[in-house]
Parts: structure tokens; C-alpha cells; sequence
């Protein structure tokens, strides 16, 4: 446990604002968005700059204090968490929540780690720009945090993942020296490209303290459509049916299990099944046009659509017929989530598999969980058109204890799921990143050079091992 003395030089150093003590202030930053884990912290330091966020870690480095570097906390797999003995602070980044600069000519803003996504998308759509992606926790997910994970969401077809839309960083290394990579340079040759190591590196090489990212043109016009499908196969056959016709106008196209619409409709109030149609598998589609050309997405979409009807396709389907009703089918996907965790006790997958396996794998991979586990229901949703699963099994019905259940049986059913995922040539992790959550299976499951090259480049950034101990790098006797 850190002393009073170590949280005194901290206060010194930031003044009143600058940390957090009460232990009821703290605790809603403790526990992991998905309440799997619990950790704990005397202090949350919260520097205003990187300046103070330098000094701090310079401070920490001193004092050979921990610090795990903390966003929105929306992380899926524990991976801003603090240690549950207390021997790490929390340094947020969410006083640094400024947009330095957004420029339509350059289609970039730089954005301070504390700028929560929903007020990039705002100030982007101001300036007749956008950023392009977006998840659900967005009105609370940090651009640090999103950078620190590489997070993916629902636009990755088009526009890629964070890795993509990252054009330079700012940030502060363990000893305290502030890396200045914010310059968006199309070319830069000099040797290992510090900012690709960062992005993705789940706060454990460093803090992301600003980040330069790229914008795309606003939206001029979309067509968000909703179809039913007999499988994931008649899903995948209209995804290429539509990239086919509409070329690479398509910015969403999701699957999802009719079950787990049903579990939206019953817990997000206010939500109604888009179609009439009860289909076994659901398709959610935006194409979206940056100009006002003729025909619009609209009519495009509702072509290639009829297209699918006449090939035996699509069973039922919808487009949007206004922006209100556009979100109200985006919010269905949004909610996905929340529903599941509403559902009960269960174990989430966030893993990918090639697209070209995908439907096979939502399908095969739910029934030999149900059949290895009896008791237990599974289903998936997930980004077709990058291969992105997110993949759910369920408690048998009647569980009341969850934790219990978990400890009893999440080790083997999480063995079950990701020697499917490797079989099937995939990752056990998309765009959620391993935290503490997946630490043992990457090492189970990665070569002895993945191994070994993450502990080089920790070992070279953290010698010390003092940024978010605990989570990414797997420890010797995992591996």
C-alpha cells in the first residue's frame, strides 16, 4: 500500500486539483467497466498538461510508485484496472480535455487524451468534417484510451481501425522524457516508428498525453438499411453483392443473431425490431455518400437490395426512412452490449477469424460451446465485413451466482472458444486489447517470438516494470 508521504509529494506537485483522495470519489475508478475486476488506489493523480504529466511520472519513477494511466474506463478486458493490493495510483488523463487544433483544410484535429469521443464527433461535424470512428461508449471512451487499445468500432471497413486513423502522438515515456510525434508527416524515415508502438500498447510503454487524427469529409447523404438473412452465409453473400455495387461507399455492415436483437428489445427501452419479418439473422448496412449526387444512397442501397431478393438473399428488409429512424437502427447495435450484460452472467469474446470463415464460425462455434458446456447458450454479433466476433456464452439459466460460475468454468470454456478462434487462423482479440483479462491465453496460444519480442520492448520502455503493471505482457510462468 502506498503511504501518506508519497501521496503528499504528489499533491506538492499537482496541487488540490491535481489529486483525488477520498475513497468514495475513487471508487467508481477501481473496478472494470464489465465489474470482473476490482483493484484498488490511495490516490488518483490527475495532471492538467503534459508538463504535469511528465513531471508526475518523473516523480513516480523516483519514487518507484506504479501508475496505470486511465480514460473513460470503458476498457472490456480489465485493462484499467488498478492491482487489488493497492500498490499502484491511477494517473487519469481526463483534466486534459482540450482539442488543440482542428483543421478542415488538413482534415486533422489534435486532440488532448481526456477528449471524450463524442465531443471530437461534435467538433468535427462543426467544422463540415468527421472523425470516423465510433462505438458504443463514445460519450465516455477517451482518444487516449482509444489510441492506447486500437480500438476498432463499426466503421472499420471503411476507415480502419484507430491504428489507421492515427497520424502522429504525444506522449510521455517511463523515465519521465515526453516523446513529441504530433507532426502528421505522410513520410518519415527515421528508423522504428515510435507511434505505432504506442498505439496498442494498453498504457504499458508509456502515457499518450495528445494525438493528431486524421478527418474525413462530412457526410453529405446515408442510406442505413436493416435486412433479414436465413444464415451468416446469405449476410456474407450480400456483403459482397453490395461492396459489387455500391464500391467502397459502405461504412457499416454488421451481423447479428436474432436472439440477441431479442435481448435488446427486451431490456433497452424504447428499441422495436426494425422489420416485421422474424428472421434467424439480422444485417445492419450504412452506405454514405460525401456529395449530394445523383442517385443517392437511398436509392443505390434499395437497388442492390432488390438484387438480393431476386438472388433468394434477403428474406425481409428496411431502409431508414429519415435520420430518426437511422439512429434508432444504429441504436440497436449500440446497445448490444449493455443488453448482454442485462442478459445475466456471461463470458465475452472479442476475437476475429478470416472473413471467408466468419459465418461458419458464428454458427459451428456457438453449438459445440452449448453441446461441451451443457446448460449454457451462446451467440454472437459482430463486423462482417472485417471479421471482427464478438461472441457471448451464457450461464446456464438460474444462475444467480455469476463470479461463482465464472471461476468455476471460465477457464475452460475460455480454452474451448480460443483454441476454436486459433483453429480457425484468428485472434483472441480484435480490437478490445489483453488487459489483464487475456494475458494468460495470449501466452498460451502465441509463439515463443511474439513472447519474447513484447518482453524486449516492455524491458526497453519499463525496465522497471512500473506503467499498468499487470496487464499486455504476460508474466514468465504464463509463457
Amino acid at each position: 500500500m502506498i503511504g501518506q508521504d508519497v501521496i503528499d509529494r504528489f499533491a506538492a506537485l499537482l496541487g488540490p486539483k491535481g489529486i483525488v483522495t477520498d475513497p468514495d470519489d475513487i471508487a467508481p475508478w477501481v473496478s472494470d467497466w464489465r465489474g470482473r475486476y476490482h483493484g484498488a488506489a490511495a490516490a488518483i493523480i490527475a495532471p492538467a498538461s503534459t508538463q504535469e504529466v511528465a513531471a508526475a511520472v518523473r516523480l513516480a519513477s523516483d519514487l518507484g510508485v506504479a501508475l496505470v494511466p486511465q480514460g473513460g474506463n470503458t476498457s472490456m478486458v480489465g485493462g484499467a484496472t488498478p492491482p487489488a493490493d493497492g500498490s499502484a495510483l491511477i494517473l487519469s488523463l481526463r483534466r486534459m480535455n482540450h482539442i488543440r487544433s482542428l483543421s478542415p483544410d488538413d482534415n486533422l484535429a489534435v486532440c488532448e487524451a481526456g477528449v471524450i469521443l463524442s465531443m471530437l464527433h461534435d467538433a468535427a461535424q462543426e467544422a463540415g468534417r468527421r472523425f470516423p470512428l465510433s462505438l458504443g461508449a463514445k460519450g465516455s471512451a477517451t482518444i487516449g484510451g482509444l489510441v492506447s487499445t486500437n480500438a476498432g468500432g463499426t466503421q472499420v471497413l471503411r476507415h480502419g481501425t484507430m491504428r489507421a486513423l492515427v497520424e502522429g502522438i504525444e506522449a510521455v515515456l517511463p523515465n519521465g522524457s515526453i516523446f513529441d510525434g504530433l507532426d502528421a508527416l505522410k513520410k518519415d524515415n527515421r528508423g522504428y516508428d515510435i507511434k505505432q508502438l504506442m498505439i496498442g500498447a494498453e498504457g504499458t510503454l508509456g502515457v499518450i498525453t495528445a494525438a493528431s487524427l486524421r478527418l474525413v469529409p462530412a457526410i453529405a447523404a446515408r442510406a442505413v438499411g436493416w435486412i433479414g438473412v436465413q444464415t451468416p452465409a446469405d449476410a456474407l453473400a450480400l456483403l459482397r453483392l453490395v461492396e459489387t455495387t455500391l464500391g467502397d461507399s459502405m461504412e457499416g455492415f454488421e451481423v447479428i443473431a436474432d436472439e440477441t436483437l431479442g435481448f435488446v428489445l427486451g431490456h433497452i427501452p424504447g428499441t422495436r425490431s426494425p422489420i416485421e419479418t422474424r428472421t434467424p439473422w439480422h444485417v445492419l448496412i450504412e452506405v454514405d455518400h460525401a456529395d449530394r449526387s445523383e442517385p443517392g444512397p437511398s436509392e443505390r442501397l434499395e437497388a442492390a437490395l432488390t438484387d438480393a431478393f431476386e438472388r433468394g438473399i434477403a428474406i425481409d428488409a428496411a431502409i431508414a426512412a429519415n435520420e430518426a429512424q437511422a439512429e434508432a437502427f444504429w441504436r440497436i447495435r449500440e446497445s448490444l452490449s449493455e443488453s448482454e450484460k442485462a442478459q445475466g452472467p456471461a463470458l465475452q469474446y472479442d476475437i476475429s477469424v478470416p472473413v471467408a470463415k466468419m459465418p461458419a464460425f458464428m454458427i459451428e462455434a456457438a453449438d459445440a460451446a452449448e453441446r461441451a458446456f451443457p446448460g449454457t447458450t451462446a451467440s454472437s454479433f459482430g463486423h462482417l465485413g472485417d471479421g471482427n466476433v464478438h461472441f457471448h456464452v451464457r450461464a446456464p439459466k438460474g444462475t444467480s451466482d455469476g463470479p461463482a460460475w465464472i471461476a468455476a468454468q471460465g477457464q475452460a470454456i475460455n480454452a474451448f472458444v480460443h483454441d476454436a478462434v486459433v483453429a480457425a487462423g484468428g485472434s483472441i482479440s480484435a480490437e478490445h486489447g489483453i488487459g489483464q483479462m487475456k494475458r494468460a491465453e495470449l501466452a498460451r496460444l502465441s509463439s515463443p517470438a511474439r513472447i519474447a519480442a513484447l518482453r524486449a520492448i516492455k524491458a526497453a520502455f519499463d525496465p522497471r516494470g512500473l506503467f499498468n503493471p499487470g496487464k499486455l505482457i504476460p508474466l514468465s510462468d504464463e509463457a
